[in-house]
C-alpha cells in the first residue's frame, strides 16, 4: 500500500492523540512517549508498505490503516499492554473531537438508501478474496424493518494482527464499533460473535433507536 494518500493523513490526525495517550492512559512519561513515536512512525510506514494496495471502492481500507497505527505503537512500547489497557487506549485515542463530528454526520444518514447501497456494494465485492487484508462482508437486514447485521467471515485485521503477533489484542479493535456507534446517535450496537473470539464470523447489528 502507498504511504502517500489516507495512511499519511491518518498518521496525520491521529499520532498526537496516540501519543499523548500513551502518558494519560498507559502512564509514560513524556520522554518515553516521544521515543515510542518515533518509533511507531517508522514502523507504521513499514507495515503499510507491506500490505497490497486497496481495490478502488473497498470502503474498508481505513480500517486497515487505523490497526496499523494502533499496531505500531503497541510494537514499540516497552511494556505489551493488556486487553483492557490497550482497548481504553485505542478508544481515547480515535475518539477525538474531529472523529466524534465524523460518527455524528455518519450517524444522520444511518439507514439511507444510500447507506445501505453502500451496505450491497461492500457485500458483492468480497475483497477478501483477492486480498487477504481486506473484508468479506454479508448485508443483512433485519425483516422487521429495524436495521441490518453486517457479518463478516474474513477480517483483515485478524490477518495483520496474527502476523504481527498481536492477535490476542483484536478485541481492543473489535470494541470501539460499539463507541462509534453510540457516538452516531442513530442505532444500537449488537453483536454475539466475533471471529476473533473463535466465533464463526464477527456480526455486526445495527438497531434503529426508538
Amino acid at each position: 500500500m502507498n504511504y502517500t494518500g489516507m495512511p499519511a493523513g491518518m498518521w496525520l490526525l491521529f499520532s498526537q492523540s496516540f501519543r499523548r495517550n500513551l502518558t494519560s492512559v498507559l502512564h509514560y512519561d513524556q520522554a518515553a512517549a516521544k521515543e515510542i513515536t518515533r518509533k511507531a512512525h517508522r514502523k507504521y510506514r513499514e507495515i503499510i508498505a507491506s500490505v497490497p494496495e486497496f481495490e478502488k471502492g473497498d470502503r474498508f481500507k481505513m480500517n486497515l490503516v487505523n490497526c496499523a497505527m494502533l499496531s505500531s505503537f503497541i510494537l514499540n512500547m516497552p511494556k505489551r499492554p493488556t486487553v483492557e489497557q490497550a482497548t481504553i487506549y485505542y478508544r481515547e485515542s480515535m475518539m477525538t473531537g474531529s472523529m466524534k463530528a465524523f460518527c455524528r454526520m455518519s450517524g444522520k444518514k444511518k439507514f439511507s438508501d444510500k447507506d445501505l447501497e453502500g451496505m450491497k456494494k461492500a457485500q458483492a465485492l468480497r475483497a477478501a478474496d483477492r486480498n487477504p487484508y481486506s473484508w468479506n462482508m454479508d448485508y443483512l437486514p433485519y425483516e422487521d424493518g429495524s436495521g441490518y447485521e453486517a457479518r463478516f467471515t474474513a477480517c483483515g485485521i485478524c490477518v495483520l494482527m496474527k502476523r504481527l503477533g498481536l492477535y490476542d489484542l483484536v478485541p481492543a479493535m473489535c470494541r470501539l464499533d460499539y463507541t462509534m456507534s453510540e457516538a452516531g446517535g442513530a442505532s444500537h450496537f449488537v453483536r454475539e460473535y466475533t471471529l476473533a473470539s473463535g466465533g464463526p464470523y464477527c456480526d455486526c447489528g445495527y438497531k434503529k433507536l426508538k
